[in-house]
This record gives structure tokens, C-alpha cells and sequence, in this order.
């Protein structure tokens, strides 16, 4: 079998036409940068029956210009993706095989936009999203990575197992055909090139997608529990309750936090805790053991300052959360489920736990800013006068007003979640060696990267894509939270 080129043979009659139209795009902007500095002021004439039209002259016909070559460009971006859907096997290069690979992923986001689009002025903030560009922009791109992520997992993605070494693939190029000592039926290229290992990186990037994708929203969703459940009261109460919580987040705040980061998944500190003679308590199990109650006791105070009034209702949601989180919390903290069924490795729970304890200190001082501006406002006196109890006022009161900085700032945390993470496997700290995760993928092709970059680049471009959708996204969700 032949090497797939990046574009196929349509690239022959594609490639000389997108060349043009990207230096014309670049050649006009160029232009319309100059003009900017000398081209008149766009003029205003009224028209008869009062109205105003404004004529843009040269330098909006080049803004024109430059959107109609963008379009363009999007477009034929567009037919290098998905022309792997309509043509042969090959035919679209490698391009149009990932295009392809990629098809459930793009029939869940038109399925998501145009849903989103269509009922967006009954979903809230997440419906303003869609009248921002950037909003959107960043909505999509991390969405494309959520829902790698979530076909990943019934296989419908990668093209190869990640861990699979076959033989004479270590460090082919993007497109190289499998060995004959390929596996009968297995897809026939490796799509992004072969590893040191000689693994398929395709396979690794998407796979990879999958473990980020669980610890960083995940993680950063538990910081954000213990922060509020710590900031609501210290700033509604102040004192010196609110004095020794925080002296305790600033005294974590004080070390640098990537050193700390670093510190708290080393093996030492790992194999470190202490020993009871019956049982030796981990530091993970440790640091478990005490962040992972936070969420319970979260959804304890908000069930019973919401139904306090409604004994039925307050026992039973009370009830199932002691339950069913009691029963997660035995099962990932201490490692202990009597049926089985739920564990964690320690690898993945010493990470967990070190972005929770970083993250947790900034949320809680952020949180509690928030709440000393808004316990002044005059709803949350009427709710006093009313005798609404003190958690009710935080939890119902307090905290949806609040949504919109923690939002954007649960987004932003995500993205540098993202980041620690990658940076982790980079320095082969925390995951296995083996993981498919994008920081320890980056790690294993730096060593060859004057030789062989592709290894190192696909998941790099891959970590970049996501934290810079995360960050639009924030940014969008800032501009319509403003708006609100």
C-alpha cells in the first residue's frame, strides 16, 4: 500500500488555489493595515428621510475583502477535512482520513449548535454564549476535544490501541503504510506517524484526550467545592474564622505553585505517611481522605438550606447524598468499596489531589471577595429580614450572584489544570510512564525532535487547541456574564 500525502490527489488541483488565496488574504491585510493610517475617514451621508448611511471608501471595501478571503479559506480548510467522507479511501490524504476518523465528532457538534442556536434564549448564560463570536469560537473547540474524548471511549476514534507496538513502524512519518507484520484487518496507515515505541501517535493524541479530559474538569470541580463551602461562610462571618482560613490559603499560597505541584506527586512524598502499626496512611490517602468530603458536606448545606421546611423532601435528598457519596468517598479515598466496583489508581489520585489542594486556596479567596461585596446588597437583607437562615442566604442568595466570575474563572482553571497536567507527564511525574496522556506523549518525542517531530508536535497542537478554547470561552462567557 502507498503513503497517504497530507492532502491526497486532490491537493493537486487544491494546493495551488489555497496558496493563492492565503497570500491574497495576507497581501490584503497588510494593505488594509496601511491604509489605516492614511486612507480618509469613513463618510456619513443622510439620507431624505433622516437616517444615516456611513460609506466605508477603501478601507472598508478592504475589510470586505479580507472576510470574503477568510470565508474562503475556512472553506477550503473545510473540503480538506471532510473530503475523506465523499471519496475514496486515500483520495483526501491524510487529512481527509482524520477528517473521517473524526465523523461522530462533527455530526455531535452541528447537532449541539444548532440545538444550542435554536432554544438559546431559554438556556440562560449558556445561551447568551451564542451571541458572542469568541464565545462560540472557544465553545467549539473545546467541545470538538469533549467529544473525542467521549467517542474515544466506545472506539469510534482512534485507529490503532494506543500501547500497541508494531513492528517496523518506531518513528515512521505521518501517512506510512503498516509493516506486513501488521495485524490482518488493522487500519492500513498510521495516520500522524509512529513513536520511538513505534505506537501510532493519532491514536495516543485522541486517547490522550480522554485521561485530560477527566482529571482537569473533574479536579478543578472539586477545588471549586471546597472553596466555596470554605469562602461562603468565612466571608458572610468574618472574624476569626475568617482569619484562620485565611492565613491557612495564604500560607499554601506562599510556595510557588508549580513547585508545589511538583512536591506533592514526587515518589517520596507519595511513599510517605504515617504509620498506625494496623494501617499506614498514605500521603494521597491523606490528602484524599480530607479534600474529598468537601463536595458531601457542599450538597448536605445546600439540600437542607433548601428544603429545611420540607422534612419529606430534606430527608430524602439528604439521605441519597450521604449514601451515594459516602459510598464514593469510601471507594476513592480510601481506596475501600465493599462491592469492588470503583477504584482509582494512585497515580491518578496523587495528581487529582495535588490540583485540588493547589487550586482550592485561590478559589477560596476569590469566593470570599465575592461575598463580602455581595452581602451588602439589599437582597440579602430583605432575605435576612425574611429569617432566612445564614446558609440559605450564601447558598440561594449569595452564590447565584456569584456565578458569573466563577464561571469564567472555572474555565480558566480548567485550561491551567490543562497545563500542570502536560507539564507533569512532561517531566514523567504523576501518570505511567506508558499513558497516552499529551504531557508524557510530549515528553517521549522531545528526545528525537531535531529528527522526528512529529511525535512531540500532534500533541502539543493538541494541548494548545484546548487551553486556547478554554480561554475564549472564558472570554466570551466574561463579555455575556457583564451583559447580564
Amino acid at each position: 500500500m502507498d503513503p497517504l500525502t497530507w492532502t491526497g490527489s486532490i491537493g493537486t488541483v487544491l494546493n495551488p488555489i489555497f496558496l493563492a488565496v492565503v497570500v491574497l488574504f495576507v497581501f490584503t491585510l497588510i494593505t488594509q493595515f496601511l491604509l489605516s493610517f492614511t486612507a480618509p475617514p469613513p463618510s456619513i451621508t443622510v439620507n431624505p428621510d433622516g437616517s444615516a448611511m456611513s460609506t466605508g471608501g477603501t478601507l472598508g471595501m478592504m475589510g470586505r475583502v479580507n472576510s470574503y478571503l477568510f470565508l474562503g479559506i475556512l472553506a477550503m480548510i473545510g473540503v480538506y477535512m471532510f473530503s475523506g467522507l465523499v471519496t475514496p479511501y486515500g483520495t483526501g490524504g491524510i487529512f481527509g482520513e482524520i477528517g473521517a476518523r473524526l465523523l461522530p465528532v462533527w455530526i455531535a457538534l452541528i447537532v449541539t449548535f444548532v440545538l444550542s442556536i435554536t432554544f438559546k434564549r431559554k438556556l440562560g448564560l449558556y445561551g447568551k454564549l451564542f451571541d458572542s463570536m469568541i464565545g462560540m469560537i472557544g465553545f467549539a473547540i473545546v467541545m470538538f476535544w469533549v467529544f473525542v474524548a467521549v467517542f474515544v471511549a466506545f472506539d469510534l476514534v482512534v485507529t490503532h490501541n494506543p500501547l500497541d507496538q508494531i513492528s517496523g513502524m518506531k518513528n515512521k512519518v505521518p501517512g506510512t503504510p503498516m509493516s506486513s507484520a501488521g495485524d490482518e484487518g488493522a487500519y492500513p496507515h498510521y495516520l500522524l506517524g509512529g513513536d520511538n515505541l513505534a505506537r501510532d501517535v493519532f491514536s495516543r493524541v485522541m486517547q490522550g484526550s480522554q485521561i485530560v479530559l477527566i482529571i482537569a474538569p473533574a479536579a478543578t470541580l472539586f477545588a471549586f467545592m471546597v472553596g466555596i463551602t470554605l469562602g461562603l461562610p468565612a466571608g458572610y462571618y468574618g472574624g476569626k474564622f475568617d482569619t484562620v482560613l485565611s492565613f491557612i490559603a495564604n500560607l499554601v499560597l506562599a510556595f510557588p505553585v508549580i513547585l508545589l505541584f511538583f512536591l506533592l506527586v514526587t515518589p517520596e512524598i507519595r511513599a510517605a505517611g504515617i504509620d498506625f502499626g494496623f494501617y499506614y496512611w498514605r500521603v494521597p490517602t491523606i490528602l484524599a481522605s480530607i479534600l474529598f468530603i468537601f463536595p458531601l458536606v457542599f450538597l448536605v448545606l445546600l439540600w437542607n438550606s433548601r428544603f429545611f421546611t420540607q422534612p419529606s423532601k430534606n430527608i430524602l435528598y439528604i439521605g441519597l447524598t450521604v449514601l451515594i457519596g459516602g459510598y464514593l468517598y469510601l471507594a476513592l479515598a480510601w481506596d475501600a468499596d465493599p462491592f469492588g466496583m470503583i477504584s482509582i489508581d494512585q497515580n491518578v489520585l496523587i495528581v487529582f489531589v495535588a490540583v485540588v489542594f493547589v487550586n482550592s486556596p485561590t478559589v477560596f479567596r476569590i469566593v470570599r471577595g465575592l461575598v463580602l461585596d455581595i452581602k451588602t446588597r439589599d437582597y440579602v437583607a430583605a432575605g435576612q429580614t425574611r429569617g432566612e437562615g445564614a446558609w440559605y442566604i450564601m447558598l440561594w442568595e449569595i452564590l447565584p450572584n456569584a456565578r458569573g466570575p466563577l464561571i469564567v474563572d472555572f474555565c480558566l482553571r480548567i485550561g491551567y489544570t490543562t497545563i500542570l497536567i502536560g507539564t507533569l507527564g512532561f517531566f514523567g511525574l504523576g501518570l505511567e510512564s506508558e499513558s497516552p496522556d499529551w504531557g508524557t506523549t510530549i515528553n517521549a518525542g522531545r528526545r528525537l525532535l531535531g529528527i522526528y517531530p512529529h511525535p512531540a508536535i500532534a500533541p502539543a497542537l493538541a494541548l494548545m487547541t484546548l487551553v486556547l478554547g478554554l480561554n475564549l470561552l472564558a472570554d466570551g462567557l466574561r463579555e455575556e456574564s457583564l451583559k447580564d
